[in-house]
């Protein structure tokens, strides 16, 4: 039974201590064949006045946002074409990468690049991941499936698609997306 021991200075709320739970609770599930009911995580929080670092009292950071929240938003705003919300979640790096198109920097390239694809595109999401990198990016997977209108009118639904991102200082850096619209497009 693996038994994780957090120190954390005051400061993070309810919420951000629950995604330091779940997260550490699957940290432990990479490495030890442990169901989460057999991993205990404890957070012992110190006053910053019990804190110094360099000779220096020092406070926490603010917490991060749920990366997962920030991609829903962000998928959400697109479904919607409120084009600035969702840029002001992007960084200024920012790359989109669709099947069968070259890399695209700007929304308003997806858009038009789509509008031979389809008429509009909703998605059903069956799961978010989301994990640290090695690096510094964040990675969000979200997976479920496409429903929508054809160029021409007609309707289409549960095609298959992932997509994947990047997040560093909460923006998204990139996007890569993977789904079955040409093959399923090419059998109508």
């Amino acid at each position: 039974m693996p038994i994780v021991e957090l120190h954390l200075l005051q400061g993070y709320g309810p919420e951000a201590r629950r995604r330091l739970h779940e997260a550490l609770t699957d940290a432990v599930r990479l490495v030890v064949p442990a169901p989460p009911e057999a991993i205990t995580v404890m957070i012992h929080e110190m006053e910053p006045a019990n804190y110094s670092r360099g000779r220096v009292q020092r406070s926490g950071a603010p917490a991060l946002e749920d990366q997962g929240a920030l991609v829903r938003r962000f998928l959400s705003a697109m479904e919607a074409r409120d084009l600035d919300t969702a840029q002001e979640m992007l960084s200024a790096e920012f790359s989109m990468h669709f099947p069968g198109a070259h890399p695209m920097h700007r929304l308003e390239e997806l858009i038009e690049w789509a509008r031979e694809r389809y008429r509009f595109v909703k998605k059903t999401y069956t799961g978010f991941d989301v994990m640290q990198s090695a690096g510094s990016a964040a990675l969000v997977f979200c997976r479920g499936t496409l429903s929508g209108e054809w160029p021409d009118g007609s309707p289409f639904d549960g095609i298959r698609f992932i997509d994947r991102f990047e997040l560093e200082n909460g923006r998204i850096t990139r996007q890569d997306v993977w789904n079955d619209i040409a093959e399923v497009k090419a059998q109508a």
